[in-house]
C-alpha cells in the first residue's frame, strides 16, 4: 500500500470495522494519529491510524479504561502493568463467582430446616469472602504485649485463607467461622493460661513463639501416629514453663494439664474444627492447623501423665 494513501474518518471505520463515532472518539483524544486535513477540514487518516485503530479495539476488548489505553499505546511497560491488573481483578471475580456457586449448591443440597439457618449465615459473608472480622478477633484476643512481627505471625496461622474454589462445606465452614468471631462471642481465657513463677511475670512472646515451634514439630509427629511424648511435646510444655519463670517437672506438668482443661472453650475448640474444614482440600487428608496441633499436643500431654499414674500405681 502507498504510503500516500490517505482514508477519511468514514473510510477508516469500514477498514477497521469500527463506528465512525469510535473513531472520532480516539481521535479527539490524540491517540490516532492524523495525516492531514482536506481542502474543507476534514481529516484525513494513513496506514498507520489503521494499525493503532485495531490495537485500540483489541485493548478496549480487554476492559482497560481510556487513560490505560492511552499508556498502553505510548509505553510497553504501561501494558504490561494493565494485563497484569486486569489478570488480578480476573482472578478476584471468578473467586467470586466461586464462592457464589458453591453457596447455591451449599443451599440446594439441604432440608427446608436447614435453609433458614444457612442462608442467614452465608447471607453476612461477603463474595469473595473476607477475613477481617476473624482477623480482628484473634488480635482482641492475643496478649497486647505481643511483638508486631509475632503478633502477625500468630493471626495468619488461625486465620486459614479461603480456598479459590471452595466446596459448598468449606463455604459453611467459613461462614460459621465468621459468625462465631463476631465480637462477644468468645472468652479470652484459652489464650492466656495462667502459670507464673511468684516474683515472675507472664512473657507472652516466649510463649507463642515456643508454641508456634511447637506446632511445627507436631504438624511431622502426628503423620507418624497417636499423640504420645516426645519432642515437639517436650517444646510446647518448655513454652509454657519459659513464659512463666517456671521448669519443666512432673509437677508443672500436672498444673499444666489441670490449668489447660480449665480454660479450655468449647467455642474456641468448634472454631479450630472448622478452620480444619476450610483448609482441607476436597479429596484431601486433613489439614494440620495450630489448632489441631494444639489439641494432639494436649491429648499427649494427659497420655503422659496417665502413664505416669499408671507407672506409680504399679
Amino acid at each position: 500500500m502507498s504510503p500516500d494513501v490517505m482514508w477519511s474518518i468514514g473510510e477508516l471505520a469500514e477498514r477497521a470495522g469500527a463506528t465512525v463515532k469510535f473513531v472520532r472518539f480516539y481521535s479527539d483524544r490524540g491517540l490516532l494519529p492524523e495525516a492531514g486535513r482536506s481542502s474543507g477540514g476534514h481529516r484525513r487518516y494513513g496506514p498507520e491510524a489503521l494499525d493503532r485503530l485495531r490495537l485500540i479495539r483489541s485493548l478496549r476488548t480487554l476492559d482497560l479504561p481510556v487513560p490505560e489505553v492511552g499508556r498502553a499505546l505510548e509505553h510497553e511497560s504501561a501494558l504490561e502493568d494493565a494485563v497484569a491488573r486486569q489478570l488480578r481483578e480476573v482472578g478476584s471475580q471468578l473467586a467470586a463467582l466461586r464462592w457464589r456457586e458453591a453457596a447455591l449448591q451449599l443451599l440446594q443440597d439441604c432440608t427446608p430446616a436447614e435453609r433458614a439457618e444457612r442462608l442467614h449465615l452465608i447471607g453476612v459473608v461477603a463474595g469473595p469472602p473476607d477475613t477481617t472480622v476473624m482477623a480482628r478477633f484473634w488480635r482482641r484476643v492475643l496478649p497486647p504485649r505481643l511483638p508486631a512481627e509475632l503478633l502477625s505471625a500468630v493471626v495468619d496461622a488461625a486465620v486459614p485463607a479461603p480456598p479459590d474454589d471452595p466446596t459448598p462445606a468449606q463455604v459453611l465452614a467459613f461462614a460459621r467461622m465468621h459468625a462465631l468471631t463476631a465480637p462477644g462471642r468468645l472468652s479470652v481465657a484459652p489464650c492466656r493460661p495462667d502459670l507464673r513463677a511468684p516474683d515472675e511475670g507472664y512473657r507472652p512472646a516466649v510463649l507463642y513463639s515456643g508454641l508456634g515451634r511447637a506446632y511445627e514439630l507436631a504438624a511431622t509427629e502426628m503423620a507418624q501416629g497417636a499423640p504420645q511424648a516426645g519432642e515437639s511435646l517436650d517444646c510446647f510444655v518448655a513454652a509454657h514453663a519459659d513464659s512463666g519463670g517456671l521448669r519443666d517437672t512432673s509437677e508443672f506438668r500436672r498444673r499444666l494439664g489441670y490449668v489447660l482443661d480449665q480454660t479450655a472453650d468449647p467455642l474456641v475448640d468448634r472454631y479450630w474444627q472448622l478452620a480444619t474444614e476450610l483448609a482441607t482440600p476436597a479429596d484431601g487428608p486433613p489439614a494440620i492447623t495450630p489448632g489441631a496441633a494444639h489439641a494432639w499436643l494436649r491429648a499427649s500431654l494427659d497420655a503422659q501423665l496417665a502413664d505416669d499414674v499408671g507407672a506409680v500405681a504399679a
